[in-house]
């Protein structure tokens, strides 16, 4: 695996663990993200949020996973909405952001695709479905939504924006099913970790799992990936 350059794209930790992480995984190329802004519920005051941004860039965190306030979206507030997520990307400087939509609290449809759409116009690098802990998570129809929303700006603006599914996502196969969605919709640069992530801590024991059966013509039982 180490021959083939295969890692995971960051590793994201809270903003305690970043001088931990930073120094971990130093020499290594693979960034660090912070998940910021009081996560995973975003109700902190807003300079306590921006405050712990810039402390995790600070720290050595080159990208940032802010959580939007989903009461923007469910009042239509899409001026509050947007001069949140800007503030956010002053806030983090040259590091990546990444916007939580948390979709699965957002209401329907037509919410996730203004949405999407506001975070990506306010500076957002990835919007991605959720923080992992709402009880609903990343889903093929709302993964389809956000995906057509940066196709569009894509087409309005010529600035790619990365996706990140996340939650719910805890087997290769599934994860397959996701890539092809990407790449129908968005092409084959949406193949790549710059543009194209999951959010899924329990998806690496199922993909060695895979790996091992690719290799061995047999699965190996759960227990002995601990990730599984």
């Amino acid at each position: 695996m180490q021959d083939a350059h295969l890692t995971t794209g960051a590793v994201c930790v809270y903003h305690e663990m970043v001088p931990i992480a930073v120094k971990a995984l130093e020499g290594s190329g693979i960034p660090v993200a912070a998940v910021s802004t009081g996560f995973p519920a975003g109700l902190s005051p807003l300079e306590t949020r921006l405050a712990e941004i810039r402390a995790s860039v600070a720290a050595g965190a080159s990208e940032i996973d802010i959580v939007i306030s989903r009461r923007y979206v469910l009042t239509a507030n899409w001026q509050a909405l947007y001069d949140e997520v800007v503030a956010y990307r002053e806030a983090c400087g040259d590091a990546h952001l990444k916007t939580i939509l948390a979709t699965g609290q957002l209401g329907s449809m037509t919410k996730v695709a203004k949405a999407s759409m506001i975070c990506m116009m306010a500076g957002a690098d990835f919007i991605k479905t959720s923080t992992g802990m709402e009880k609903v998570n990343a889903t093929q129809g709302v993964s389809l939504i956000m995906m057509r929303m940066i196709r569009e700006y894509l087409g309005q603006t010529g600035y790619k924006i990365g996706f990140k599914p996340a939650g719910g996502i805890s087997n290769a196969k599934t994860a397959l099913q996701y890539m092809v969605l990407a790449k129908e919709e968005l092409g084959n640069d949406w193949l790549q970790p710059d543009l194209l992530r999951f959010g899924a801590s329990s998806l690496l024991g199922d993909i060695e799992r895979q790996l091992e059966h690719f290799v061995t013509g047999h699965y190996s039982a759960a227990n002995r990936h601990p990730m599984g």
